[in-house]
């Protein structure tokens, strides 16, 4: 049976595989995992809408849908500054991904912590909540008061996670811009400040002990298998300990879209990988 995914998603802090339909499957550490691309890669459509056209995607597109379907969810998102009377109260955050990348950010409250598990985001403390267009201008005094970005690159963030820093380590960081940022003066008048409590996700994504990253699957490929005992997940990745002992990365991002059968799970991987500067390449894959 072909299964279309539509890409990865946090649920009460656990990670699932999202398909085509609405169906979810919880993912487990330690769990096997095995699949197959078949039946080509096709854009899932936007806003819980499929695509008019089912749309040929690109297997090394991270968006995974085609222009018109990326517009339209892009249209509706809170960073494309269209919901200005949005009424529901919304917070500023301070997300740490490793030593020297932390960035601001702002999510709608009733989404809690999802929106910093679906970065990848290893610590993270709220900074202070009000209305949206309070919020944003607030994201964009803190970008440039405290230097820091509001997005990080995923390769940086993947870098990172197999040597992370002690917990206490990582909440300096974040404090000490915290304490800068709520120094600053004039945001208070219009968003009130929320007191500083750092939370850690390096349990929740499985981050603790994991060995050093070998490879990123590139992109996947018509009945090209991604196999593997399943160590940690962060943001949209999926860290896999392969047949030959490797720790890759899978980019969910990447999966979206593709039709997908069971395989072996202790098979060998036999998609294209990226392996890490400094690591011999040993194959064609």
């Amino acid at each position: 049976m072909v299964w279309r995914c539509a890409g990865m998603g946090w649920r009460g802090g656990v990670p699932g595989l999202r398909w085509e339909g609405g169906r979810v499957s919880a993912l487990g550490y330690g769990q096997m995992i095995g699949f197959r691309a078949v039946g080509g890669r096709r854009c899932p459509g936007a806003r819980g809408n499929p695509c008019p056209v089912s749309a040929d995607v690109p297997p090394r597109a991270t968006g995974g849908q085609c222009p018109a379907c990326a517009r339209l969810d892009r249209a509706h998102s809170v960073a494309a500054d269209t919901k200005a009377d949005d009424p529901q109260p919304y917070r500023v955050y301070l997300a740490w991904f490793g030593p020297g990348m932390t960035k601001v950010g702002i999510t709608a409250e009733a989404r809690g912590d999802a929106r910093l598990l679906e970065q990848g985001a290893v610590a993270f403390s709220w900074v202070g909540r009000g209305p949206l267009m309070a919020a944003r201008r607030t994201e964009e005094l803190l970008r440039h008061a405290l230097k820091v970005p509001d997005r990080i690159p995923y390769a940086h963030k993947r870098g990172v996670r197999h040597d992370l820093p002690p917990p206490d380590e990582r909440a300096r960081e974040i404090e000490e811009l915290y304490r800068s940022a709520v120094a600053l003066p004039g945001w208070g008048d219009t968003l009130g400040t929320l007191p500083f409590e750092v939370r850690d996700h390096a349990r929740a994504f499985g981050l603790d002990g994991l060995p050093a990253l070998s490879g990123t699957v590139a992109e996947l490929r018509e009945d090209g298998v991604v196999a593997g005992r399943l160590l940690a997940a962060a943001g949209p990745d999926l860290h896999l300990l392969d047949s030959e002992g490797q720790c890759l990365v899978v980019d969910t991002r990447l999966v979206r879209g593709w039709g997908l059968v069971s395989a072996d799970a202790g098979a060998a991987v036999t998609v294209p990988v990226r392996k890490e500067p400094g690591r011999p390449q040993d194959g064609l894959f």
